[in-house]
């Protein structure tokens, strides 16, 4: 018989007030935006534990967490490279299509994502700022695009509010944006099977849930010399970094 529901046992203060435990809380969340699976699927998962619960729970578990687990794991984040792959890829909301902007680097290490209504020059240049926001420290050198015309000209047009922008050498090359191409994949088969989201919002931290599992499995995140990464579960790993 699984772990009946309890008062969280955890003194961490995001978990205060929940009905369930902070370890079914962490599990379920950390297997919805790891796996294919629904919602639904969680809660037969979690009955067969002995464990009750409502889908749209495991939903406000996904909005409310997220952004925190991602902010956790974000202390032991490795550095990326200085050589951008950048492209768009589409994601449905409410039947409309919206622009998923991403970049990895040259060994395919996620560098930063954007999710945005429209792929225009103003859209580019916010997932620019972002990602140099976020990497201030290591400032990209090259940066490769597709030939879409607006994020050629964002970047250009960047040059006049940065300095680190003005040292970019931009490219343009298919055959190198394949790596970028190839990661969009793993993204969008997590996401397919949900068949479109309902809100923008709830679209932007689901899909930061999904990029923050992809950045795991990637070996993304470090947590200092002594710690080998061989034997070490995801399980220990989620312990670690929201400890």
């Amino acid at each position: 018989m699984g772990r009946p529901m309890t008062k969280p046992q955890s003194r961490d203060a995001i978990y205060l007030k929940r009905q369930f435990d902070s370890e079914i809380i962490v599990l379920c969340v950390r297997w919805y935006i790891t796996y294919k699976l629904s919602y639904r699927d969680l809660v037969e998962m979690m009955a067969e534990r002995g464990v009750v619960m409502a889908h749209t729970t495991i939903m406000r578990w996904v909005m409310r967490y997220v952004p925190e687990f991602e902010k956790r794991w974000r202390r032991f984040s490795r550095p990326i490279g200085s050589s951008w792959r950048v492209d768009e890829t589409y994601i449905s909301i409410k039947a409309k299509w919206h622009y998923l902007y991403r970049a990895v680097d040259k060994q395919g290490r996620t560098v930063d994502f954007l999710l945005r209504e429209d792929r225009g020059i103003e859209a580019a240049k916010a997932f620019f700022r972002k990602a140099l926001t976020a990497h201030s420290d290591r400032p990209p050198r090259k940066v490769t695009l597709d030939g879409h015309r607006p994020s050629h000209r964002a970047l250009r047009l960047l040059r006049r509010e940065h300095p680190a922008w003005r040292r970019v050498k931009v490219r343009s090359s298919k055959y190198l944006n394949n790596l970028i191409e190839q990661d969009h994949r793993a993204i969008k088969r997590r996401y397919a099977p949900m068949k479109g989201f309902k809100s923008f919002a709830n679209a932007t931290i689901t899909i930061a849930g999904i990029e923050l599992a992809h950045r795991i499995h990637k070996h993304q995140f470090s947590f200092g010399r002594g710690r080998p990464r061989s034997g070490r579960s995801l399980h220990t790993d989620w312990q670690r970094a929201l400890a």
